[in-house]
């Protein structure tokens, strides 16, 4: 480890020593801070409902769900959750209007999974400076596992980076000689893709990409951005568009058909959400990689925390995609901030949400991987670590191969 990794370390626990962990003589009392009570826990997020990604809103609504039958069952520690969940059409500026809302007038405790990088990003600075934990935040750049600089903000799923650096392992591994192509959202996030697969490609980095195309969350298409991979003689695609315009990519590919080794990101890797939309029969053979389980993967239909899944499902969301990410997605980052809800016990102050979130210890949550758990700490605010690698059979994702991490 480098000297400055070895201070950054310092730092960050000196700072979590400082700002988060509740004096001893407090430790048996009822504190609360904004947004809690005897009988509420009230929380804040926002959600694109509308606009280019609606289709991953469906993490909200299952977390609202989620959150209703936890309240029924009489909340946690006998306080129920209050989710307002605002919609901000995926738009930075939006997004900064609704989260100040929830903040100064709806007066939440702290947010949770506010989804997207973009968005996370445009309140980040806002939400640390007020010291609100923005707390399993929907959205995978680097930063938000940063507690140096950031210390009330934590991610969930493993950062973009991660993501890549698996898929160019694979590459490395599978297709040696690949003309790699990378489609990617031109923003600070989207870059975090670029600069993960030159450092995981290494020296051969200029040799095997060949093309790289970033599109604007305001273009209409990413048709000649498709084009042009084509063209440049990609045969080793990495698809890490949003829902919307990886949907659009695929089709635009089956139009030219064009079928080179396709890797689509996890976070459009929803059947009903994308792939249906872009022609099912053009996905066959895709590849990604995911933490949690398949829904549709008869092997844990006997699963214990499948059958909670489903069983939350049939009673609390029975419209909702059984077979997508987002459902599965939202479900668990809702059953790991209950967790942290339990263990703040009578402490419900931001200063001990936070201590709590950087305290988790071999947490097992229902749909993640076995052999997967959390664990964070003051200097380690990555959640989710770990992948596995899937591919789609045309009809589900199927996992193979083993357990990877960055």
């Amino acid at each position: 480890m480098s000297t400055s990794l070895h201070t950054n370390a310092a730092r960050a626990a000196i700072l979590a020593a400082g700002i988060f962990v509740t004096p001893p003589s407090l430790a048996g009392d009822r504190q609360y801070g904004q947004g809690a009570s005897d009988t509420e826990i009230k929380i804040g997020q926002t959600m694109p409902y509308s606009g280019p990604l609606s289709a991953s809103s469906a993490i909200g609504k299952v977390q609202a769900a989620y959150f209703r039958m936890i309240n029924d069952r009489g909340g946690v520690n006998g306080r129920k959750i209050t989710l307002i969940s605002y919609d901000d059409a995926a738009t930075p500026s939006k997004t900064v209007e609704q989260i100040r809302k929830l903040i100064e007038s709806d007066e939440v405790l702290f947010t949770f999974q506010t989804l997207g990088n973009a968005s996370n990003i445009a309140v980040q600075k806002y939400l640390n400076d007020r010291k609100v934990p923005q707390l399993f935040v929907a959205g995978r750049a680097t930063r938000f596992e940063d507690p140096v600089d950031f210390p009330w903000t934590m991610g969930f799923a493993p950062n973009l980076r991660t993501e890549v650096r698996v898929y160019a392992r694979f590459i490395l591994d599978n297709y040696p000689n690949a003309r790699i192509g990378l489609l990617y959202q031109n923003d600070e996030s989207g870059r975090d893709y670029l600069t993960g697969l030159r450092e995981a490609l290494g020296a051969r980095a200029g040799e095997l990409i060949v093309s790289d195309a970033s599109y604007d969350v305001s273009d209409p298409t990413v048709d000649s951005q498709v084009v042009r991979l084509k063209a440049a003689g990609v045969d080793v695609l990495i698809n890490m568009a949003a829902s919307k315009f990886a949907a659009q990519a695929i089709r635009k590919m089956a139009e030219l058909d064009w079928k080179p080794v396709h890797l689509l990101g996890v976070g459009s890797s929803s059947i009903d959400g994308v792939l249906i939309p872009a022609g099912i029969e053009n996905a066959k053979g895709f590849i990604s990689a995911s933490s949690f389980k398949e829904a549709t993967d008869p092997s844990w239909r006997d699963d214990q925390g499948m059958r909670r899944w489903s069983a939350f499902m049939d009673g609390y969301y029975p419209g909702g995609d059984r077979k997508s990410i987002f459902t599965v997605y939202g479900y668990s980052a809702a059953e790991l901030l209950v967790q942290v809800l339990k263990q703040c016990g009578d402490n419900l102050t931001r200063e001990n949400v936070m201590a709590q979130a950087m305290r988790l210890k071999d947490v097992k949550l229902d749909l993640l991987l076995p052999g997967l758990s959390v664990n964070t700490s003051p200097t380690d605010y990555r959640v989710v670590k770990e992948f596995r690698m899937m591919r789609f059979t045309g009809d589900r994702w199927e996992a193979f191969g083993p357990i990877v991490a960055d």
